[in-house]
């Protein structure tokens, strides 16, 4: 019975530097202490960006649009103009954890309130498992092509399940297999991370450049992209566009809220500026890599094979297949912990600083991410996997959006670290409630709801409310940045306004760095000191 009991799950007691107890932080949630933790440097941002852009969802991403009716140029277009303007919104938001060295869940409370910040959290997490199926489910397939290439008779394997359960027993096989390969890579920590992101970025774009050459050589662009053309017109074409857009803003807007969690260990804040250049070349010439191969699958094969698996399924050759599988599942491994399961442990934390470290909370991730969901339903169809990235934005954009008005415009980067471990510090409101928060989510969300229902159930019928759902993203976030920004003008909160920004540790912010006064700032004399000024 004393494995049940709940001390015996407790973490063990560690003084927090900010924090008024250990019961509203731990070792993790702690701001990122001068020194060796604070280790990644520009390449280590290179790296992690090449890496993610080389996904299996980016590649699924920009071959839906070609899918559901687009030309080639008009879905780079949509790509290009996605990922400048998140890679925008990413290095306001990167900032700030550079800055602050603490993780979204933390920086939150300072704009939505201590209590009222959990509802962002709850939320951020909920997806974040969501997403971590979806990428477990991807990388499933990939092991399904690499047992393939050295056993072919598994696809032999008779199916026990219904036609409309839209997966088969050797996929859930292999679903179980993935989820079992990535479970231990859960366990090493942020700061080693970015190991992995140099292999990937090493390996899996060697991968797609040989795909992309397969397909030159075997369809050269004349016969593949040069007659490919829109097969729509008018506003049809418009609003696909603004949906291809919004889905290229949705694919990593879950990181234009939460970059602050690898933020954070930046060596310096210019460190993580490279982001606002790598990002939208990364995607742009991947995402051109993705189409490129799927216009020629089309001429090979017959049809749009959007899904990259689906494609290399139609290979013969046994070494290729399964290369280029392995580069695909170690991609979606590097991005499944990263974005993924590391954020949703952020998250978790925080709901329960005693009992839930960033080890433990990706765990729980992984059981109810990866194992109570059933992704393979969303990506049955490229209009279902839309339809997805669409309704993913629906409050990720205002939460984007809020927290970018108030640090840079509101509170002008003057913000109390420790007060934002503080329930009864400045940062409680009304009640630890941001009520200009509150409203600023009340215009954005409500109106994107009806299309969020009708995207998941096509038979209710919304009328034109679908088309603001096309722009969920850039309707949620501009909404919520001038609601937040009026009303904290004209009601401004006093009691969260100061002359100077409080720090975790003795540093001063001197224009883009930040130099660390004191060597030893991170003993507990000097943090004493710290909180009594």
């Amino acid at each position: 019975m004393a494995f049940f009991r709940r001390d015996r799950w407790a973490l063990e007691e560690h003084p927090s530097v900010v924090a008024p107890s250990s019961k509203w932080s731990n070792r993790d949630m702690d701001p990122v202490p001068p020194g060796p933790l604070r280790n990644w440097g520009t390449w280590a941002y290179v790296a992690y960006w090449i890496s993610d852009a080389t996904n299996v969802a980016v590649w699924q991403l920009s071959s839906s649009m070609l899918a559901i009716g687009l030309s080639w140029r008009q879905a780079i277009a949509a790509i290009a103009v996605g990922h400048v303007i998140i890679a925008v919104v990413i290095v306001l938001n990167g900032t700030i954890g550079a800055r602050l060295h603490i993780a979204f869940p933390v920086l939150n409370r300072s704009s939505f309130g201590f209590w009222f910040s959990y509802f962002t959290v709850i939320s951020r997490a909920i997806l974040a498992m969501f997403w971590f199926g979806i990428q477990t489910y991807t990388g499933s397939e990939c092991v399904y092509q690499m047992i393939r290439a050295i056993w072919p008779s598994v696809a032999n394997i008779p199916n026990r399940l219904p036609e409309g359960a839209n997966i088969t027993t050797s996929g859930i096989m292999c679903y179980f297999i993935y989820w079992i390969i990535q479970f231990p890579f859960m366990f090493i920590s942020p700061q080693k991370l970015r190991y992995i992101f140099a292999l990937k970025s090493a390996i899996v774009p060697a991968a797609w450049l040989a795909m992309f050459v397969w397909a030159m050589v075997r369809v050269p662009p004349s016969q593949s992209l040069d007659p490919k053309h829109t097969l729509l017109s008018g506003s049809a074409l418009s609003w696909a566009w603004l949906s291809a857009l919004n889905s290229s803003l949705g694919i990593y807007a879950t990181l234009s809220v939460n970059i602050p969690d690898f933020t954070r260990y930046a060596k310096t804040v210019r460190a993580q500026y490279v982001q606002i250049g790598i990002i939208p070349i990364a995607f742009t010439l991947t995402s051109f890599f993705g189409i490129a191969v799927t216009s020629a699958g089309e001429v090979l094969y017959g049809e749009t094979l959007w899904d990259p698996l689906r494609l290399i399924n139609r290979w013969d050759n046994r070494p290729a297949t399964f290369f280029a599988a392995f580069s695909f599942a170690l991609a979606t491994l590097g991005s499944n912990i990263s974005a993924n399961s590391l954020s949703a442990a952020n998250d978790l934390m925080v709901l329960s600083p005693r009992y839930i470290n960033i080890r433990r909370g990706q765990a729980i991730c992984a059981i109810i991410g990866g194992l109570a969901l059933c992704p393979w339903e969303i990506l049955a169809t490229a209009t279902g996997f839309l339809s997805f990235m669409n309704g993913y934005t629906v409050f990720l954009g205002p939460f984007a959006g809020i927290m970018i008005v108030d640090y840079w415009l509101v509170h002008r980067g003057r913000v109390d670290v420790p007060a934002m471990y503080d329930p009864q510090g400045r940062y409680k409101y009304w009640h630890g409630i941001n009520w200009r928060a509150v409203l600023a989510m009340l215009c954005a969300v409500p109106p994107l709801l009806p299309g969020l229902i009708s995207s998941i159930n096509s038979s209710i019928g919304v009328g034109n409310a679908m088309r603001l759902f096309d722009v969920a993203w850039l309707y949620g976030f501009f909404t919520a940045s001038g609601v937040y920004f009026a009303a904290s003008t004209l009601f401004p909160a006093r009691e969260t306004y100061m002359d100077k920004a409080i720090l975790a540790f003795d540093e001063e912010q001197n224009g883009n760095e930040i130099e660390i006064k004191d060597k030893d700032a991170s003993s507990e004399s000097a943090s004493e000191s710290k909180l009594s000024a």
